[in-house]
């Protein structure tokens, strides 16, 4: 068993991922627009929005879509956990991500990381960054 995230956008989909691309070394495997899908026409007005993305970052997967009107829901009670490799990405990813922005718990260190931070991005996505500290 697998499990991976699904983001939700309101419009927003194909530039959050894009971005996301970029700011976590990811590759979008697969990106669909509602218009160019057999599935799409039950969605009048929702050709040009993204219906599926799947992106890969290393062994992992983050997917999302567009919500079609009147269907989005704003992202409660979840965040999305990066777990990265150094003190370095920590702080690279979370001011990116940061960017435009709204940070709940800025990048720092605690008694369990190195680095540690939450935020909400520009699209609305909350993300936790965490780089631990090594377990004794």
């Amino acid at each position: 068993m697998k499990i991976n995230a699904y983001l939700n956008f309101d419009g927003q989909c194909e530039e959050a991922f894009k971005f996301y691309e970029k700011v976590l070394n990811g590759k979008i495997q697969f990106m669909a627009r509602f218009g160019e899908m057999p599935e799409g026409g039950q969605m009048p007005g929702s050709e040009n929005l993204i219906m599926h993305v799947h992106m890969t970052v290393g062994d992992n997967e983050l997917m999302g879509s567009d919500a079609p009107p009147p269907y989005f829901e704003k992202a409660q009670g979840m965040h999305v956990s990066l777990h990265v490799d150094s003190a370095a990405d920590a702080d690279r990813i979370f001011a990116a991500l940061a960017e435009g922005g709204k940070v709940s718990a800025p990048i720092g260190e605690t008694s369990w990381a190195i680095r540690f931070g939450m935020l909400v991005d520009r699209f609305g996505t909350p993300w936790i960054i965490n780089f631990a500290k090594p377990m004794m």
